[in-house]
């Protein structure tokens, strides 16, 4: 019988670090695929799929038409899965998705009571046809970077109903009026906005524009899940999509449990703060989190972010969710046996590639140098040269961290330049080390140049850093640019590498960047948000 914990995930992001973020919090064993082919594999009940459609930076146009591509490639393996498989005859007598005895949503002693009242007012049409259909969830970027509005157009084609809530309270990040606010700011104030060629969105609806939607208020959203979705079904009789108000976890919660009154002809676009809902919801009563991913050689946290966990810097619980009770889910699941013969993560190199030009991200290089980390500073104009550039040889059981020195000036319109050059360089470096990689273009652009395909989510070491293995069993942490305390480098390297940094040492002496040729461009500073 399908239930509802049960139901395949099927998920598209538009950059790695979003995907990786999804992946973690979907509570179940996850595979995350950097090619959008994979998704002509079928996922199996109870799993998920997380695809990294690298659309950040393309036009209107051509993120569409990925989505597109992604959609009828996942179809059509669900399709022809369901027809291999059959119908079980059980599952016409199983409850309607949405509902069962561990439905955080509502409380334990009301669920049967309000079960036919819920589909009732929400004219529900979950019928044999729905067991075993995917759940269907866009991620997008929480400060809407990047071609939403197109993305979501084309993900809401063949749904009745797309449910919008992109907000990230966990980083300060909430929907209120119907516009995105960052620490009580408007998006046209916010930092990262400053990098991004077009001008920030004033409202939501706007960032989602052709889509046609309508605002749900914060006081719509706290009447519960029930009234919630018969609010979405009068939306789409007017053929509107909603896009939800939120400013707490509780909230995006709310969103999620009414979504899941709708069915599967209702799908969700939000960023991670959504995610975590839907995982909570659909992991509820499952022990994985993700998958392990192979174990040869393998080491690190494999905590799920709901588990406590003791010791400081190191894995810690995710902040929005509870840290107490019993342990939460852990990581273990299928996957492949390692292709390659790795050392034991604790003689492997961990390399840190730090690739955002977030402010934030300076301190957290300098904290974990001051703890005993070796630092290569690059120079942008000689990563952004077509000549390769050489780094120093990483020696066994060491933290090495790469930055990119902007502090000569700043050339817009060099950043891709300047992180293909990064990643040609730590794809060149023998000894398969560890990677910590930060910014979702950084992380894909290195992965990419290392012929990494297919990673397999462990868990979260804190909030937005994801833990993952390779198919020969090494780590990777991939994290956005923006997320993260001055403590994250060094928080993330105790966590894989315990020991091997003192945090009370000095600051190590930084390398100089290699000679720069002569005859280059001024300095350029490399940004990936």
């Amino acid at each position: 019988m399908c239930r509802r914990e049960d139901t395949p995930v099927v998920a598209l992001a538009d950059d790695l670090s979003g995907a990786a973020e999804v992946a973690a919090l979907l509570r179940r064993p996850t595979r995350l695929a950097l090619d959008p082919a994979d998704l002509a594999v079928p996922v199996a009940a109870g799993e998920a799929v997380v695809v990294d459609l690298d659309s950040r930076y393309l036009s209107d146009e051509a993120a569409a038409d990925v989505v597109r591509a992604a959609l009828t490639a996942a179809r059509t393996a669900a399709d022809g899965s369901a027809a291999e498989a059959g119908t079980d005859p059980a599952d016409r007598h199983a409850r309607p998705t949405g509902l069962s005895g561990d439905d955080p949503g509502l409380p334990r002693t009301a669920l049967h009571d309000t079960a036919h009242r819920a589909f009732r007012a929400v004219s529900s049409r979950a019928t044999d046809a729905s067991y075993g259909r995917p759940l269907w969830y866009k991620k997008c970027d929480s400060l809407l970077r990047g071609p939403v509005g197109a993305e979501a157009a084309a993900f809401a084609e063949g749904a009745e109903l797309l449910v919008i809530a992109p907000a990230l309270p966990v980083a300060g990040r909430v929907v209120r009026g119907g516009a995105v606010l960052v620490d009580g700011a408007p998006l046209r104030d916010c930092a990262a906005w400053r990098a991004e060629e077009r001008a920030a969105p004033r409202s939501v609806a706007e960032a989602m524009a052709p889509l046609p939607t309508a605002n749900v208020p914060i006081e719509a959203v706290r009447q519960g899940p029930i009234a919630l979705a018969g609010r979405f079904r009068r939306l789409a009789a007017r053929g509107r999509h909603p896009v939800c108000d939120a400013e707490t976890d509780t909230d995006l919660a709310v969103v999620a449990a009414a979504a899941a009154l709708l069915g599967p002809d209702a799908r969700l676009l939000g960023s991670g703060g959504l995610a975590a809902a839907l995982g909570r919801r659909l992991g509820s009563s499952r022990s994985t989190v993700g998958s392990s991913g192979p174990t040869t050689g393998s080491s690190g946290p494999t905590a799920h972010p709901s588990e406590p966990t003791t010791g400081s810097p190191g894995p810690t619980a995710h902040p929005s969710e509870p840290t107490t009770g019993p342990p939460g889910p852990t990581a273990h699941s299928p996957a492949p046996t390692a292709r390659h013969s790795v050392p034991p993560a604790g003689e492997r190199p961990l390399l840190v590639v730090a690739g955002s030009a977030e402010p934030a991200v300076g301190e957290q290089v300098a904290r974990l140098v001051a703890a005993g980390a070796r630092h290569v500073p690059l120079a942008p104009a000689l990563l952004a040269a077509p000549a390769p550039v050489v780094l120093p040889e990483l020696a066994p059981s060491t933290v090495t961290v790469l930055s990119v020195d902007g502090s000569d000036g700043v050339r817009p319109g060099a950043a891709r330049r300047i992180v293909a050059g990064l990643a040609r360089a730590v794809a060149a470096l023998p000894g398969r080390p560890d990677l910590v990689l930060t910014g979702g273009e950084t992380a894909r652009r290195v992965l990419d140049a290392a012929g990494v395909t297919t990673l397999w989510p462990v868990g979260e070491i804190h909030h937005g850093a994801v833990h993952s293995r390779t198919a020969d069993g090494r780590s990777v942490v991939t994290r956005p640019g923006s997320f993260g305390g001055p403590d994250s480098f060094l928080r993330v390297a105790a966590a894989l590498r315990p020991g091997v940094l003192a945090p009370s040492s000095p600051a190590s002496t930084p390398l100089p960047p290699p000679p720069a040729p002569s005859g280059t461009a001024p300095s350029e500073q490399g940004v990936t948000q």
